[in-house]
């Protein structure tokens, strides 16, 4: 059955997480764990469907207070995925994205893109990097090495990054070939980034205990008294640090 070879794909390639990238994802939460406790802000980024694992990690049950999404309106596939795709590859945005955003020091960025070569993620990371901004990708290794970059210089996401995490994917993402046609079906991308994302946040948690620092972590909207909770939440990183409440939502 198909839906047995994708489950079984799918657990080899965690294990493979598991045995290749725990370092790697330990290194950066150890730096993502060190600037949240000064204050830092944890910003996800991702185009195309890795925006997907953007929003995974923001304003979610369980997750970090100090995460946000950067999910703009013109990326946005629900709105018109053609549209999108050519945003994606056009030269200049992802420079205009990151000079946009109110980076500091003490902050830290995330970019999310599976083949890694098209040009705004690649300039998204670039332009981080040159604000001083410590930046890790998530791509796929595998398919990034085997294409040509689509942005002007000729690099890849991973060029611009302070740490790599490999997803671990195949060459085209789809992991399930089809008997008898020349096609494969059911992507890796987003459960396997999903399943990176949340180790990180957990490393990140574990690393900030061990430091003696206690990280601010969401309730599920969903359970009673969470509203209070969350509000609470919020609340302690915007009393100590003010410069973030315009970035905060306190209802």
């Amino acid at each position: 059955m198909l839906a047995l070879d994708y489950f079984t794909n799918i657990v080899e390639k965690m294990e493979t997480i598991k045995n290749t990238q725990m370092d790697a994802i330990n290194k950066a939460a150890a730096e993502i764990a060190r600037r949240l406790e000064k204050g830092g802000i944890l910003y996800v980024f991702g185009s195309g469907h890795s925006h997907v694992l953007a929003e995974e990690i923001y304003n979610r049950a369980g997750g970090l207070v100090q995460a946000r999404a950067i999910i703009p309106y013109e990326l946005s596939m629900e709105i018109n995925h053609e549209k999108a795709a050519q945003m994606e590859r056009s030269d200049g945005l992802g420079e205009i994205l990151a000079s946009s955003q109110k980076f500091r020091e003490c902050d830290v960025l995330i970019v999310i893109s599976n083949s890694g070569r098209n040009a705004v993620p690649v300039q998204m990371a670039e332009g981080a990097q040159k604000r001083g901004i410590f930046t890790i990708c998530l791509t796929n290794l595998t398919h990034s090495k085997s294409v040509t970059s689509r942005d002007k210089s000729g690099k890849k996401l991973y060029d611009f990054s302070d740490i790599v995490i490999d997803t671990c994917g195949p060459l085209g993402d789809a992991l399930v070939p089809v008997p008898g046609k020349n096609y494969s079906i059911a992507p890796a991308s987003t459960i396997l980034g999903a399943f990176i994302i949340e180790l990180l946040v957990c490393s990140v948690v574990e690393a900030m205990i061990a430091n003696g620092c206690e990280p601010l972590v969401l309730r599920s909207a969903n359970l009673d008294g969470s509203d209070e909770y969350n509000r609470n939440a919020k609340k302690q990183i915007t009393d100590k640090y003010p410069e973030l409440k315009d970035i905060f939502s306190i209802f």
